[in-house]
């Protein structure tokens, strides 16, 4: 079982990691920024459209594999440069899960009686996939549990939808005063992670950062904002501080639990690169053997600051990557879907 980095040591300060060979930075530059953010208007609308249309997809079921630039079938050539790409997809999805350091406690259960979960409506998309609730999983929703949560490949989907929950639930200065409500204009259900999620016992605007089920000190809350600026996920451009889909959503629940249970910030990364490769297997895959043959950097080892980061983890840092394994013929085969921004 893959373990957790300690939840000690001082944050060990680097420069930012330079965007390597092969892949192009795709941040814009300053002089863009203005221009960039007048579309998020426009962003939003598509957003919320696209999380209500998803939010009647079952996400358990196993989603399609990376958009692709031609109808031919990409032959697997990573075998070429001497890598066993079995032994790398256990080690970037660790068959007996990685440890996360922080137990479930009473989440479950404060959502539920919140309305934040509609309990039917919740475990029916899991007997509509074919994969129903386990029975811990069940206690975890029901009765809360003391255990240690562990992310595995069977339980990935359960922990998105309950991390989902709470990040959109939890009153937290990103929702409340950041680019979620800066953006949302006065309809935070325009946004994927808002309007579609569709789990409910509640309208989402009476949901939205109402419940001060995590509470942070000062100095958590400033490791919560520090992680969440950094770390990326493969859907869009936007980093964890937008939560505008399920995942970025998903995401920052997860920092602030870790948060209040006085991870280090560097933990926080560490935990974030692994769930993001649960979450996103097929991506992840190809950002390993990227990394493995055009930076001779092995996954388990890598700076989880560049492995979430924007230059690989973002839309258009994953859209490099794929492109540059394509060109070098090295794309590998499917590991088991991408991720859906949908419940």
């Amino acid at each position: 079982m893959q373990s957790k980095p300690p939840y000690s040591g001082e944050l060990r300060v680097e420069s930012p990691t330079t965007v390597s060979q092969g892949m192009q930075d795709t941040r814009l530059p300053a002089s863009h920024a203005a221009a960039r953010w007048r579309l998020y208007p426009l962003m939003t609308i598509m957003a919320f459209v696209s999380g209500l249309l998803l939010g009647y997809v079952v996400w358990g079921r196993t989603p399609p594999g990376p958009p692709r630039t031609d109808a031919a079938p990409v032959a697997d050539n990573s075998a070429d440069a001497g890598m066993d790409l079995v032994a790398l997809r256990e080690k970037i999805n660790p068959p007996d899960g990685y440890r996360l350091g922080v137990p479930y406690g009473t989440l479950g259960p404060r959502l539920l009686k919140a309305g934040v979960i509609d309990y039917e409506a919740f475990a029916g998309i899991y007997e509509e996939a074919g994969s129903p609730l386990t029975a811990n999983q069940v206690e975890v929703l029901t009765r809360g549990s003391d255990a240690e949560i562990v992310i595995t490949p069977e339980n990935a989907h359960f922990l998105l939808n309950l991390f989902w929950a709470m990040g959109l639930a939890n009153r937290n200065p990103i929702l409340t005063d950041g680019e979620m409500a800066r953006y949302g204009e006065g309809e935070i259900e325009r946004f994927a992670s808002t309007g579609g999620w569709t789990l409910a016992a509640r309208p989402v605007s009476e949901i939205y950062a109402n419940l001060d089920l995590i509470q942070l000190t000062p100095e958590q809350q400033k490791r919560v904002e520090e992680v969440a600026a950094a770390v990326y996920r493969p859907c869009c451009d936007n980093p964890t501080s937008f939560p505008d889909c399920n995942h970025g959503m998903a995401m920052l629940g997860l920092l602030e639990l870790m948060a209040s249970q006085n991870a280090t910030v560097e933990a926080m990364f560490e935990a974030a690169k692994y769930v993001n490769a649960y979450w996103f297997p097929q991506q992840t895959l190809e950002a390993a053997v990227y990394l493995e043959v055009k930076e001779g950097l092995d996954f388990t080892r890598a700076d989880p600051r560049l492995v979430t980061g924007a230059a690989i983890a973002s839309g258009s840092g994953f859209a490099a990557v794929h492109k540059s394994l394509e060109v070098s013929g090295l794309l590998p085969q499917t590991a088991g879907g991408s991720g859906s921004c949908a419940n």
